[in-house]
């Protein structure tokens, strides 16, 4: 199997298991867009959707989501990263295969004249086979400025989905959320150590709390801001060895 055949593999069985649409926690407003995103992942008549938002609005989430709806309704599901196949104008080009393909981090391919033309001829074939498309981007299309006019143009005729992230007063009630699923009590002042310390983008929040998580069943320990203080000390100590 070749790098370019590598790439176009789904992810299948490995889907995360956290990463399904009745996980996603929505700020106010997202509505709209996660309506939009559960329509695609379904239904090859519905639009497809360019999403956008910050770091931590779920858009990664909400991609794997799509595809693990889409296959659990038997349709082929494909996520890729288009930030590792800007290089790689000609895999991108040929991607395929799949009902619906999950495309993040198109603002990568943005200015790259090969990269933007490859995109542009996987949208007119994906349009063409009948297949949908759903597309995530740190930028909105306003601001992401492809160089390629006739990309812009496709681009533009997606819908276009803003994603707002969760604020903290609600990134700690989901936190307090999978404490409580696991029956761990976790005091705010170890929240208020934790949120001081830790990345605050939901996927690094869930991977910290699964890894508190272990250690404390592993150790037969409470979770409190000394035991914080010496895992975090740890893992960083790992990292930089």
């Amino acid at each position: 199997m070749n790098p370019a055949e590598a790439r176009q593999l789904p992810l299948a069985l490995r889907w995360p298991p956290r990463q399904r649409f009745e996980h996603f926690r929505s700020a106010p407003g997202n509505a709209p867009a996660l309506a939009a995103v559960q329509a695609l992942a379904l239904g090859t008549q519905a639009p497809w959707v360019l999403l956008s938002g910050p770091s931590g609005s779920g858009k990664t989430h909400l991609l794997v989501a799509a595809c693990q709806a889409a296959q659990a309704a038997g349709r082929r599901a494909q996520y890729l990263d288009a930030a590792r196949l800007r290089a790689d104008a000609g895999a991108l080009r040929a991607l395929g295969g799949a009902e619906l393909l999950a495309l993040d981090d198109v603002q990568a391919l943005a200015g790259h004249a090969e990269a933007e033309h490859a995109l542009f001829d996987l949208y007119n074939r994906l349009r063409a086979e009948g297949s949908s498309l759903l597309l995530a981007s740190a930028l909105p299309l306003s601001a992401l400025a492809p160089g390629l006019p006739d990309l812009r143009s496709r681009l533009g005729a997606c819908m276009q989905a803003a994603l707002s992230a969760l604020d903290e007063s609600a990134r700690r009630a989901l936190v307090q959320e999978w404490a409580a699923a696991r029956g761990i009590d976790l005091e705010p002042a170890v929240l208020d150590w934790l949120f001081a310390r830790a990345a605050r983008d939901l996927r690094s929040l869930h991977e910290l709390f699964e890894r508190i998580d272990r250690a404390a069943l592993a150790g037969r320990r409470r979770i409190t801001i000394p035991f914080l203080r010496a895992l975090l000390a740890a893992h960083d100590g790992a990292a930089a060895s």
